[in-house]
């Protein structure tokens, strides 16, 4: 498969993942993000909703474990790290979400100053 029809196939799943939450089927729309990522593993936008469906689904390790993947991919993703943050304190892990909280923090400010 072609990285565009990869790509194409992930957002498919993508979009039908979103529409599931919107109905509130958090665990079709977790199946939905997993098949959008097996076509492009490095899909960040289905990573986060991946994460945030794992989350309200109170599947906080395998939510942490994703979004620990995006900070892989991305580590300027203020997002990633500001679910981490919620996520570890949802754990009772409180000196890892101040650390991630303050990770979020620090990319924020630098986001805000390139566009100053």
């Amino acid at each position: 498969m072609s990285d565009a029809n990869a790509r194409q196939k992930a957002e498919d799943h993508y979009y039908s993942a979103l529409d599931l939450v919107a109905e509130g089927n958090l665990t079709k729309a977790v199946a939905e993000y997993e098949e959008s990522l097996s076509a492009d593993p490095t899909f960040t936008e289905a990573m986060h909703g991946l994460a945030r469906a794992l989350q309200d689904l109170e599947r906080y390790d395998q939510a942490i474990a994703v979004a620990q993947r995006i900070a892989e991919i991305d580590p300027d993703d203020v997002l990633a790290h500001t679910s981490l943050s919620v996520l570890y304190q949802k754990k009772g892990m409180i000196a890892e979400a101040e650390a991630e909280g303050a990770k979020a923090r620090v990319l924020g400010w630098k986001q805000q100053l390139k566009k100053g």
